[in-house]
């Protein structure tokens, strides 16, 4: 689950979307405005996993001293790069769950987090334009290891498993309600099964109503997990 946040929305729930709020991301009015000072942090809900503050903002510049000793970095192969950007009410991307092993923050507007093979992570991918929202899309994707063979996932590199894709912001606010569901019942989204989050993909895409994810469920996932080689 991540752990950043917005300050001062308790409100919010663990993955980052309160309970019964799962509106679209707002585009920017016509005409746009700009300005040379701004806030850090927006008070857009979904951009839970993307906000900067002052304390963690630096420039990738090969070791600068303004880079806070609490962000990681690597250059490893065998990770899985996620690049996230983020332009409020044009182009926003945010992490709903996942547990990144390292992170680069390159701008305000633009951070790489790396995955683990194995790893389970989803990505959410807004844009409009002048005429609307132009692309809702929610892929939650596991790591592979280097030289498996895996999906062209955009803005993950070299790509991984793609358990779920949805497009749309209704689907997209589906899905989220059922991450939600499965917080509520203690269990971390990031540990789930990866053959349940292809049976969502399954049902949705017929129609059809999914199974509840249970703690028996779980339980019974992470035996057989422990028997794997």
């Amino acid at each position: 689950m991540m752990q950043h946040g917005l300050s001062g929305t308790a409100t919010l729930g663990p993955s980052g979307t309160g309970s019964s709020d799962y509106r679209e991301p707002k585009r920017l009015p016509k005409p746009r405005k700009t300005s040379a000072i701004c806030a850090l942090n927006y008070p857009n809900k979904e951009s839970f996993g993307f906000l900067l503050t002052a304390a963690r903002l630096w420039i990738n510049s090969g070791g600068s001293s303004d880079r806070p000793s609490d962000t990681k970095t690597s250059d490893d192969p065998q990770l899985t790069h996620v690049t996230l950007v983020w332009r409020e009410g044009q182009h926003e991307d945010w992490i709903k769950f996942g547990k990144p092993v390292a992170e680069r923050i390159f701008s305000r507007s633009k951070r790489i987090e790396s995955y683990m093979a194995g790893q389970v992570f989803a990505l959410v991918r807004w844009a409009s334009n002048d005429y609307g929202t132009v692309r809702s899309t929610l892929d939650i994707v596991q790591a592979v290891s280097l030289g498996e063979h895996c999906a062209t996932v955009p803005q993950v590199d070299p790509g991984g498993a793609l358990l779920l894709s949805v497009h749309g912001w209704p689907k997209v606010a589906q899905v989220f309600r059922l991450i939600d569901a499965i917080e509520a019942s203690g269990i971390d989204p990031c540990d789930v099964a990866p053959e349940h989050w292809r049976h969502i993909h399954n049902r949705m895409a017929g129609r059809l109503t999914s199974r509840d994810y249970t703690p028996a469920r779980h339980q019974a996932w992470l035996q057989r997990k422990a028997l794997r080689p």
